[in-house]
Parts: C-alpha cells; structure tokens; sequence
C-alpha cells in the first residue's frame, strides 16, 4: 500500500537532525498545542465495555455542542479517519467523487481502496468532498456549493476555531454528512474520536452495496473506547473552555505570522500556510533548531507551521532566525 502524505513523522527527522523528542517542537501537524485537561478518568472507563449510557452522553453534548439540528444523527467512532474510510461505502457499488484539491488525503484514498470508486476532476459527478475550512490552505467553502447531490460531504475537521463558519444546519437535509474531529481543537489527538452528522436517510442509504448495513454497522460494536466517551463527554460540554482556547488561538495565530514574516498564503487559527523560495530548504533550515514543519510532496513553495506551546516561543523564534 502506498504511504500518505502527513505531518508527523518525527523519529525521521530525529534520525537525520539528532536530539530527543523532547527537544523537538513538532509543528507539522494543525493541534492544539494546550490541550483540553483531561483529568481522573473513572476505573469503569478503562475496565469495562463502553455502555450505552455514556455514548448517550456523549452523543448529547456533541448535539448541544454543535448546535445539531433536530433532523440529523450523529454517529460517534474511534476519529474521524474510521468514519471517512467508510464514506465509499454509503452509496451504489462503484462510481466517481469529486474531491476539489490540495486537501486532505484521506478522502481521496478511501474512494481509491474500493477499487471500485474513482476520483474526479470534474463537478458534474453526484458525489462531493469538500474540506471546510480546507487543510493545508484554510480555503472555506460556501452554502452555494453544497447540496443537491446523492452525497455531499462537508469535513469540517477544522472549523471549531469559527463556529460561524459551519455548515451544521444542512446536516438534517438528505445527502449531506458533516464530519468533526475532535482531536484538533481539544488537542487531543491520541484520544481517536470523531463524529458523522446527518439525516437518517444519509447516514443508512437504501442504494448502498451492502443493502441494509448502517454507517454504525459498517464500524462495529465499541466504536469509541471508553476513556474517549468520557473525555469528550467532559470537553463538549465545557463551553467556557472552548470559548477561552479560541481567543488564545486567534492571537497566537496573529502572533505566529508577525514572527515568521512570510506571505500568508492560508491556515486556519490552528495552522498557517506560508510561501517559501523552497520549501525543502526552510523545512530543514528549521529542523537544524529542532523545529519540524510540514512540507507538501505538490508544492515546492509551501511551508505549513502549527502553533507553538506557550512555553517554546523561543525556541521557534531563534529557528526562524535566518529563514526570511
């Protein structure tokens, strides 16, 4: 299988720059550098099989959280990735999807592991992906090119840092599905949760390849491990937090383009996209200051930085040094 294009990947860089991981602030990945504070995580959480009491728990702060409309369902699973691998599936057999790129790879992927499902470069296919607000260049994507469609898919993995932004009140209309992820903002990304928003009809398709197998059926039992349904039981529900870490965000955002003083091609409040002479050389003149970026296997220009921990500003400043 061939590898995908992702941020991370730090042993690599360790491997080739030196030092530890502790000496390394990874900026190749958009998460919250500050993340939500987890706490005690109950015995029960760990020890027994997640129950149905405590995804209803979930499921309701995500529904509050959002501000899910009445007409749609949510389905919960273990991040958003197990749910857009089994997007292909909600739908005829085989087909073609439109996938506007640069974007998130995972879409496209998914369709192509079908062997059945191709990936198209026109619009005039019944079945769209759009990544709202988009990864890596933070392109937003308006009510217009929505709906109307079998499927139309609206990942808005990145939009909880402008909730004035989402989609969410087309998630009850047939044919739409809006992703979450809830790694991103709360930080959390180990935790592997996400969320499926939509109509009934969307979510359970009469046309599907396997007649009768829900998006819940295609994940299984225990979708979401039992410490997850806690912990993000506890961070959708606490919105005095969430509105704090947008405000640090919005100006650490500001703050991180001030520093590094490149054209702003794009990004979002959770990562900034900016345009370089070449990106494999500012990659690796940051990697010499321990300071991973995320380069782009298309582009030969574009540098994507994540924010920085409060306490390693520094650090990045002194990498930076040099690179305009």
């Amino acid at each position: 299988m061939k590898k995908r294009d992702h941020g991370g990947g730090l042993d690599a860089a360790i491997a080739t720059y030196g030092g530890t991981r502790g000496d390394w602030l990874d900026l190749s990945t958009g998460i919250n550098p500050v993340p939500y504070p987890v706490g005690e995580i109950s015995a029960d959480a760990w020890a027994a099989l997640p129950d149905s009491a405590a995804m209803d728990r979930l499921l309701a702060a995500a529904r509050t959280f959002w501000n899910v409309p009445d007409g749609a369902e949510i389905v919960a699973a273990n991040g958003a990735s197990a749910i857009i691998a089994k997007v292909p599936y909600l739908g005829p057999a085989q087909g073609e999807a439109y996938i506007p790129t640069p974007t998130y790879n995972e879409h496209a992927a998914a369709f192509d592991a079908t062997n059945q499902w191709w990936v198209a470069d026109a619009s005039t296919t019944d079945t769209h992906v759009y990544v709202h607000p988009n990864n890596p260049d933070g392109k937003t994507w308006p009510i217009s090119a929505m709906g109307g469609r079998r499927l139309t898919v609206i990942d808005e993995s990145f939009c909880d840092v402008a909730p004035d932004l989402s989609h969410i009140a087309m998630a009850e209309d047939q044919g739409i599905l809006v992703l979450k992820s809830f790694g991103k903002f709360w930080g959390l990304a180990g935790v592997r949760l996400g969320f499926a928003i939509g109509a009934q009809v969307t979510l359970d398709p009469t046309d599907g390849p396997i007649r009768c197998a829900t998006l819940s059926e295609h994940l299984g039992p225990w979708a979401v491990a039992g410490p997850a349904l806690e912990i993000g039981a506890r961070a959708l529900e606490d919105v005095k937090w969430a509105e704090a870490t947008r405000e640090r965000l919005a100006a650490d955002a500001a703050r991180l383009d001030e520093l590094v003083g490149l054209p702003v091609v794009g990004g979002t409040n959770l990562f900034r996209l900016y345009e370089v002479e070449n990106a494999e050389v500012a990659q690796a003149h940051l990697a010499k200051g321990h300071v991973w970026s995320r380069i782009f296997p298309y582009s030969k220009t574009w540098l994507r930085l994540g924010l920085p921990h409060p306490d390693r500003w520094d650090q990045l400043e002194a990498a930076i040094e040099g690179l305009r």
